[in-house]
């Protein structure tokens, strides 16, 4: 197997980024309960991919593999996802009995974060036709080596337990569990620079 090509997107990058992570979440656990209704999920799901982890464009710091088959997107010390758009989106798009869980699961999300400057995942993916060929490694490896290099924490919230063991081999840790009500269970991990 050749070792996937990793590439910085830029703006002109972000439509088929989006939709490989889109792709990528399409039977995720909580991405999916979020918005059920496949039709809501791919109406919703390209803007939250835009207020979650969409800063990660301006700041060159959006991944892909060449060809777009997979996609990460890190938020660098001190940028955040866009809360204001988060929080509208959840709030115009969720359904009804989901609402109050989604908040609060966000809420929880919060508490996990490192108080110190680190890298935030908040979202990676490869598209499910491509999955199991090393494109996520590639994607993680490529990250980790600056938060090696500048001694930098990095942190994730799996949404998915399949994803947990390829977490682990590059160094994450689970912290905890958050479930919320009717939520899938999401797993906060962090990473100490090695």
């Amino acid at each position: 197997m050749t070792t996937p090509i990793i590439k910085t997107a830029t703006a002109s990058d972000a439509v088929p980024v989006i939709a490989v992570v889109v792709l990528a979440f399409s039977a995720d656990p909580a991405a999916r309960w979020t918005w059920p209704d496949p039709n809501q999920y791919l109406m919703h799901f390209p803007n939250f991919i835009r207020a979650f982890g969409g800063n990660a464009f301006t700041h060159g710091s959006a991944y892909y593999v060449d060809g777009y088959t997979g996609a990460a997107l890190w938020l660098p010390p001190e940028v955040h996802p866009d809360e204001e758009a988060l929080l509208t989106l959840l709030q115009r798009t969720v359904p009804a009995p989901v609402q109050k869980d989604v908040s609060a699961v966000f809420e929880q999300m919060e508490r996990y974060h490192p108080r110190e400057p680190h890298w935030y995942l908040p979202l990676i993916g490869v598209d499910p036709f491509h999955q199991g060929q090393g494109y996520g490694a590639a994607l993680l490896q490529h990250a980790l080596i600056s938060c090696d290099r500048d001694h930098t924490p990095a942190y994730l919230e799996s949404t998915n337990p399949k994803n947990i063991p390829l977490y682990e081999r590059h160094g994450f840790e689970v912290l905890d569990t958050i479930q919320v009500g009717t939520s899938p269970s999401i797993f906060p991990m962090l990473r100490t620079p090695r």
